[in-house]
């Protein structure tokens, strides 16, 4: 998932969690899939579909959502990258675009986006100490209206079933955004809470990283 393409939150493929390439009758991720073709009759017309059948096996994880499913996330990685695309036009820093990615992974307790979207957010200039009181914004004073509004709409779309729950939420002042950047902080915040999903439903690896010793 490239991180400015992932998201890009759309960005890159799955591959950054280490899977590498696999044949369809592999083991993948404790998963035996399997590709088979059937052709379906719907009245006088024959159609011919090709079924990606996964058969998980008992005690081991879900397959990757990415592989076991690729044109679906490949249509994700294309919607994120338009919405990257929408926020560039509305003027919006890609430092705020990090923020957002990072603040919706807080919520959802993303360990995969969350190393993802950090080190991004450190790669494009954000600094250690706003990482670090980011998910207690509105009780410091290191963040900027624009942001703070963005970070507002981030949480409303990624908390929506509070919303819709009726439960009181914070009514934070949003005006600060253009309607153009509020169409893309919240096409933003769609995008990274899908990816979410993705990696903590496909229990993406989160782990140290092993240097060799030389």
């Amino acid at each position: 998932m490239t991180s400015a393409d992932h998201h890009a939150h759309a960005s890159r493929p799955g591959a950054r969690h280490n899977s590498g390439s696999r044949s369809v009758s592999e083991v993948n991720s404790g998963v035996i899939r399997h590709t088979h073709i059937r052709k379906v009759n719907m009245s006088t017309i024959s159609q011919q579909e090709t079924i990606s059948d996964t058969e998980t096996m008992p005690g081991l994880p879900p397959a990757h959502l990415d592989h076991a499913a690729p044109a679906v996330y490949k249509a994700l990685l294309s919607a994120g990258k338009e919405a990257n695309l929408l926020a560039a036009r509305a003027g919006l820093d890609p430092h705020i675009i990090e923020l957002i990615r990072v603040r919706a992974s807080q919520l959802n307790g993303c360990a995969f986006c969350l190393r993802m979207h950090t080190r991004d957010a450190l790669a494009t200039g954000e600094t250690s100490d706003r990482l670090a009181v980011l998910s207690a914004w509105r009780d410091t004073d290191y963040f900027t209206p624009v942001e703070k509004a963005a970070l507002a709409i981030t949480e409303t779309v990624t908390l929506i079933a509070d919303q819709q729950a009726g439960r009181a939420l914070h009514h934070d002042a949003t005006d600060a955004l253009s309607v153009e950047q509020h169409a893309a902080v919240r096409w933003l915040a769609i995008i990274i809470n899908a990816f979410n999903r993705v990696a903590i439903t496909s229990h993406y690896e989160v782990a140290p990283e092993h240097r060799s010793v030389s």
